[in-house]
């Protein structure tokens, strides 16, 4: 029984010519690089794919001949700061071709940088509004560092020049502050990046370890290498952490959704260490000030007290003196009272005094007898006499006088 066929070449040559008169010249493609490769003879292939709602839709090879690659790879990367790199939609011009022996290719001729770009950033803006449509913008912001954040979980790259700026920078601080950091591996650029800082995560908290906070670092790289750093998962993962989560990555004009999410985000490494410094800084000026402070309220206390004693000394002093007067006074009193009493004045205004054998004075003759030894003083000298009668006076006033 004979049958109606054609052979392959037939097929493949049919096949080429309409799908070469369905696309005579060249058009725009929009698809995601799932491959590429380039070889050491100078041409790029690359296999490009798009992906639907129950995962890959359709997929074809493209090549950029070497003749355009030279030059179309320098100017993409110069545009978007990333070599063209699998994850990537790209916006394409293309020629598309069919080879009977190769079956469909496209021919690849021109690239447009802006739409990759354009591309990351309408995702990103899909990623935040997700973000604060859920209510995970804010959460990280509701935490506290402690007053003085010490023990730090570091996720980085080990080999990478940012975490070694800020191991550098923090740990040589010029005020002598102590730290103490751990660092949880991880890649941080990539398409892998997001799965893989989410996996350090989890190592910080399966640790045990009672951190202050977590850091997620890296320097600065291509637009579309730090494009992980918009990734929802590992955003929504850091804007739920228990911890506060500090980032520091790119450069100073970069701004991701991690950074959004982040309970304090700086613009490199170094910049972050000098955050914690300067916590440390700001409470050592506090406590300097509370210092100096207490050094002037004690200072015043003390010229107060010295004061107080200056007063009290020179009441005091000035008691004393008084005192010591008064008693100057009764001593001149005293002493002028003495002078007047004192025997030798009396004799020197000629009067003499009687005394007894016994020295005893005699203060009146009643008493005295005939033959009594009598001494008399004057103021020259003295006589030794005796008694020869003794005459009293009459009247009682005289006696009492």
């Amino acid at each position: 029984m004979e049958r109606d066929f054609i052979d392959l070449l037939e097929l493949q040559s049919r096949l080429k010519e309409g799908v070469e008169c369905l696309f005579p010249g060249r058009i725009w493609l929009k698809a995601e690089v799932s491959a590429v490769k380039a070889r050491s003879g100078g041409h790029c292939y690359l296999e490009l794919s798009q992906s639907g709602e129950n995962g890959l839709a359709a997929k074809a090879s493209a090549i950029i001949w070497s003749s355009r690659y030279r030059f179309l790879a320098p100017y993409f990367e110069s545009v978007t700061g990333s070599p063209l790199s699998e994850g990537m939609s790209v916006l394409v011009e293309i020629q598309v071709n069919y080879s009977q022996l190769y079956g469909l290719s496209l021919i690849i001729n021109d690239i447009d940088p802006d739409f990759s770009l354009g591309q990351r950033e309408l995702e990103r803006r899909r990623t935040v509004d997700r973000l604060v449509k859920e209510g995970l913008a804010d959460l990280q912001k509701r935490l506290s560092l402690p007053l003085l954040p010490r023990r730090l979980a570091i996720i980085s790259a080990p080999d990478a020049a940012g975490y070694r700026d800020f191991m550098r920078h923090l740990h040589e601080n010029p005020y002598g502050f102590m730290f103490v950091t751990e660092l949880f591996p991880a890649q941080m650029q990539g398409a892998s990046c997001p799965e893989s800082v989410v996996a350090a995560l989890d190592a910080v908290l399966d640790s045990g370890a009672d951190y202050d906070a977590v850091l997620i670092l890296r320097g600065g790289g291509a637009k579309l290498d730090l494009a992980c750093y918009d990734d929802y998962y590992m955003s929504a993962v850091i804007a739920q952490y228990p911890l506060p989560v500090l980032t520091a990555v790119g450069h100073d004009q970069d701004y991701h959704v991690c950074d959004m999410v982040a309970h304090e985000y700086l613009k490199t490494p170094t910049a972050l260490a000098d955050y914690f410094i300067g916590i440390y800084e700001a409470e050592d000026e506090r406590l300097s000030s509370y210092m100096t402070r207490m050094r002037m309220a004690f200072s015043h206390r003390l010229a107060v007290m010295e004061g107080g004693i200056g007063l009290l000394k020179s009441r005091i002093r000035g008691g004393l003196a008084l005192k010591i007067g008064a008693m100057e006074s009764a001593v001149d009193v005293l002493g002028a009272r003495i002078a007047a009493a004192d025997p030798r004045a009396l004799l020197s205004r000629g009067y003499v005094l009687a005394a007894d054998s016994r020295g005893v004075v005699i203060k009146a003759a009643k008493g005295r007898k005939a033959g009594d030894r009598v001494t008399v003083m004057f103021r020259d000298g003295v006589l030794g006499c005796r008694v020869e009668d003794v005459s009293e006076f009459g009247g009682d006033d005289y006696e009492k006088e």
